[in-house]
C-alpha cells in the first residue's frame, strides 16, 4: 500500500508540476478572421495599432490573426516597411532612448536568457530602429508598452516566424 501511496502521490506532483507549466505559458493566441481589404495581397503583414494586432494576410478574404503589443504613447508610428532580417533567440543591446530611460539596463542580455526583452524570435524592420518580436513578459502583449516594437506572445512569434520571409511588407496603420 505505501509503494501504490507513494506512486499516486509521485503521479499527482507530476500532474502539478505540468499543469504550472502549461499555465505559465500562453497558448498561441492566433486565429483565422475575416480580413476583406483587397489592398493588401497575401503574404502582406498589417499591424493595427489602434486595435492591438497584427494580420498575416493569407488571401481569399481571410487572414490570421495575433494581438500584439505597440509603442506606448508617443512612441508610436506608423508607415510601410519591410522585414529586413530574421533572428532566433538574438542578443539585445537596448537602444540609447531605452539606456538613457533605464540606465541600469546592461549593455546587452543574450539571446535565450529570460531577462532578454527579445523572447524566442525577432524579425527586424527596414531601418534599423524596430521590429517584431516575442516577450518573456506576456502579460505585455495587449497593451501600449513598447518603444514602437510589436510584442508577440513567443509561440504566436515562432509561428510568424515561419510563414515570412526577408523582404515580406510590412504596413503598420494607426
Amino acid at each position: 500500500m505505501a509503494h501504490l501511496t507513494s506512486r499516486t502521490a509521485a503521479i499527482a506532483f507530476a500532474s502539478c508540476v505540468l499543469a504550472g507549466l502549461s499555465v505559465s505559458t500562453p497558448a498561441q493566441a492566433r486565429e483565422v478572421v475575416s480580413f476583406n481589404d483587397s489592398s493588401y495581397s497575401a503574404g502582406t503583414v498589417v499591424i493595427r495599432t489602434s486595435e492591438r494586432r497584427l494580420y498575416y494576410v493569407l488571401g481569399d478574404g481571410r487572414a490570421l490573426r495575433y494581438p500584439v503589443g505597440v509603442g506606448k504613447s508617443g512612441k508610436q508610428w506608423s508607415g510601410t516597411t519591410m522585414i529586413s532580417g530574421k533572428h532566433w533567440k538574438p542578443d539585445w543591446a537596448p537602444p540609447s532612448e531605452v539606456k538613457r530611460d533605464i540606465p541600469s539596463l546592461p549593455n546587452l542580455i543574450r539571446g535565450g536568457t529570460a531577462s532578454n526583452p527579445m523572447g524566442v524570435a525577432a524579425m527586424t524592420l527596414s531601418g534599423g530602429q524596430y521590429a517584431i518580436h516575442g516577450t518573456n513578459k506576456p502579460g505585455s502583449v495587449g497593451g501600449f508598452v513598447s518603444y514602437g516594437c510589436i510584442r508577440m506572445y513567443n509561440a504566436d512569434v515562432a509561428d510568424l516566424f515561419g510563414r515570412v520571409s526577408v523582404g515580406t511588407t510590412v504596413v503598420v496603420t494607426r
